[in-house]
This record gives structure tokens, sequence and C-alpha cells, in this order.
């Protein structure tokens, strides 16, 4: 009987999320309120009837191993296949190092594949947003007996220097390939989703082919392997920037969003804890937003999405926003196109988000130039603080750690900052005093 067994890659440190990822992998982290970024792939593989399924963990791996668990949620704690979550680990007579590539990290469990009766073996990104029945992709790489077939759709012309880009002849065979080009000649793209035949898979793993993407795959159309495309239609997403990851969960909002959560036929499953249903108060208005379970709302939210637990006080708004796990909105305070990370606080009367968005974020130009602030998971926002945009208020910082009540555009907030200023500004102050 032939069978597959999927290999999810979750090790990444997904370092463009800014402090997103500080404290966790990035398939950990949360997404459209109630789920992480990993549970659209592992729902993937259970819908698809894939349930012998290997997670390969790295940076940051414990948010990601307790929300996993024994893989319950996804029917995946079972006897025979069922989930295994793996580290890099020491081996005799090994230098001990971490993962350094896709392909590497599929080597270093390559006891794994040898011991396995499955014929096929899918390589998975756990760190995409999507949609997809793995049945007949699998069916078609079978059918054209392929050593690999890969996943590709076309991508925005602007997003394809970030992926491999290839070619494809009339039978979809790949002619062409470039990995990450400055310059792409096309717009159709690699996913990063592969099936090989467990053959393959085992003859092209090389301790100097570290990366599918980079080493692999070029080895393979160079060697005239039968390397195949498969064209994919659905919706799917990279959220790998903060602005990405930002539109993302705001397109679950309009009427008939790309990506239907409420599939009946298409279940994303996740670990969901037990809380009392979502709550309006009399003062509440909420319009065109996603409210979790245990939520409290007596202000207004718009067009957000707010994971379970978030509190919305008295005279508060929220708006274009994403407000994870248990934060609370202080009254009267204004939450504008920001994030903000588990169990934030923000204080009465305070206001995240305002003013022009052109100011760049001093320390992270590249990750937070769109106008979207960041609020670390534990921060707290003091009373009547204000908040510009583009601004990244690290995690766990207290109002001591705010030297002003207001914070430009661009700039950064981060643990202690707040208070060695202090201690600076008084340490000359009696520097003064002494002198005179």
């Amino acid at each position: 009987m032939k069978r597959t067994m999927a290999m999810v890659l979750a090790g990444g440190e997904g370092e463009r999320l800014s402090i997103l990822s500080s404290v966790r992998a990035k398939p950990a982290v949360p997404f459209g309120g109630k789920y992480r970024i990993i549970d659209f792939t592992l729902s993937n593989c259970v819908n698809s009837d894939i349930h012998d399924v290997v997670v390969l963990t790295q940076y940051n791996p414990r948010s990601l191993n307790d929300h996993i668990g024994l893989g319950r949620p996804w029917d995946l704690d079972r006897a025979k296949g069922g989930i295994k979550l793996l580290q890099p680990y020491i081996a005799r007579g090994r230098v001990a190092e971490w993962y350094r590539g896709t392909a590497d990290a599929v080597l270093r469990n390559r006891s794994l594949l040898e011991h396995s009766d499955a014929d096929t073996i899918l390589i998975l990104a756990g760190d995409h947003i999507y949609k997809m029945d793995y049945s007949p992709f699998i069916a078609a790489h079978r059918r054209k007996r392929a050593d690999v077939t890969i996943a590709v759709r076309r991508v925005p012309l602007a997003e394809a220097s970030r992926m491999g880009i290839l070619a494809l002849d009339e039978t979809d065979r790949i002619t062409e390939w470039q990995e990450k080009p400055k310059q792409p000649k096309s717009d159709l793209a690699s996913m990063g989703v592969y099936v090989f035949s467990r053959r393959a898979l085992l003859k092209w793993l090389d301790e100097e082919r570290i990366d599918f993407g980079g080493h692999v795959i070029p080895a393979m159309l160079e060697a005239d392997a039968r390397v195949f495309g498969y064209r994919y239609a659905g919706y799917w997403q990279d959220v790998g920037t903060i602005q990405s990851f930002w539109e993302a969960n705001m397109a679950l909002l309009v009427d008939h969003p790309e990506l239907d959560l409420y599939d009946k036929d298409w279940v994303i499953h996740t670990k969901s804890e037990e809380r009392a249903p979502a709550k309006l108060g009399p003062t509440a208005q909420v319009h065109r937003s996603l409210i979790s379970h245990g939520c409290v709302i007596e202000g207004t939210v718009v067009n957000s999405v707010l994971s379970p637990g978030v509190r919305v006080g008295v005279g508060a708004v929220v708006r274009d926003s994403i407000v994870m796990f248990d934060s609370v909105i202080g009254s009267r305070a204004v939450v504008d196109r920001a994030i903000l990370d588990k169990e934030v606080t923000v204080g009465a009367g305070a206001i995240v988000g305002e003013g022009p968005d052109d100011t760049p974020n001093r320390q992270e130009p590249g990750r937070l130039n769109t106008g979207i602030t960041v609020v670390g998971k534990q921060a707290t926002i003091p009373r009547g603080a204000r908040i510009g945009r583009n601004v990244r208020v690290g995690e766990g910082c207290r109002p001591a750690d705010f030297a002003r009540k207001v914070v430009q555009g661009g700039e950064s907030v981060d643990p202690g900052t707040g208070a060695r200023s202090g201690a600076r500004r008084t340490a000359a102050r009696e520097a003064a005093r002494s002198a005179g």
C-alpha cells in the first residue's frame, strides 16, 4: 500500500516579523484570532488524509511544542504514525550545530526516512497560510513517476525575488530554476511545498546541499532528474513581513474572503482552551471584525481581529488592528493600525498609533516602515501615553521604561531604557548640584 509521510519545516526564526517572533518560532505566531500559523499546514495534512507527520523545530520551540503537544486537535495522537516533534541534537562524533538549511534539517533526520515504509515524502513549510489538498498533488507526482514535484503558483513580480522562480515545458517539467533572483525572469514561483519519491530524496540529500531551493533542486536539474511542477491556484500567503501579516489578517474581514475559515469541508483545527462566550456590553460597537471567545467588549472595535480573552474598555477604540490573546485595552484608549502581542496592557486614555506614517523605525527600518506599530508580549503602555507609527515597544516593557509619555513615530522603547534614562538624569542633576 502506498503511503505518504509529511515533514514540516518549522524551525524558522522569522526575523522579518520583528518582535512577534522574538519569543517564538514563526510557525507559532498567532493568526486569524484563535489560530497559529502552523495550524494551516497541519490541518492540510489531516484533511488530505495524511496522518504520519514529523515537525522539525529549532528556534525558540517551546511555544510551538506547547501548542502542538500530542497532536490531539488534529487527530494526530496515534499509536501508528501520528505526530513527532524533533529538534537538533548532538550525535556522537559530530560537531553540535543547528540545522544549516531546509535540506540539512531533513538530512539530520535521515534515519526516519530510511526506516519509513512511505513511498513519498512531503516536505512542507510550517510558516505559510494556505489551504491545499495534497492528494491530487501526490497523485500527479506518482502518475508522472517524478523524482520530485514542486507546487508552483503565480506571484506578484515585486515578491518574486524572495522565492524560487522557474519555467515549465508543455508537460510541466521544470526546465529552468532561479533561486531568489534579483531580477526574476517570470512570476511563476515555488511555494516551498515538495513531494519527493523516498528513494530520490535519500539519493539527493548530501552534506554539501543544505537548502532545497538553493542546492538540491539545481543539482537534480543539472543531472536531468525528473523534476516537475504542479500548478496551484488556491489561496496561499507567505506572511513573512509585518505588512503581509497584517494584510492577511485584514483580508479575513471582507464579505467573501479568499481564505474561508468557515468552510465545513475543510476545517482549520487548532488547540483551543475552554473560555466563556464573547460578551458585548451595553456600550459596545463592533463593525466588520473577528471577535474570539472569551472577549469582553465595552468599547468600539472596527475592522480588527481579536484573539481569545481580549478586553476593550468603555470608550476605547480599536481600529484596523490585530490584538492577541488576553490583551487589555483600557477605557478611552485608542489602538489604531497596530499589532499587539499576547497579554499587552494599554493604559486608560493612551493612544497607540497616531500621526504620520512616513518615518521608518530607526532600529528596524526594513521591517517597520508601513505605519504599523508593534507592541511586544506582556508590555504595558502607560496611562495617557501617545505612541506614534512605526514604533516598536519591546516585550515586557513597563511604564517606567517610557522616558516620555509621547513616543514619536519611528522610535523604539525597550525594557530598562526608561529606567536607565531616569538614572542618568538623576546622576546629572546630582553632579550639577555638586558642581554648584
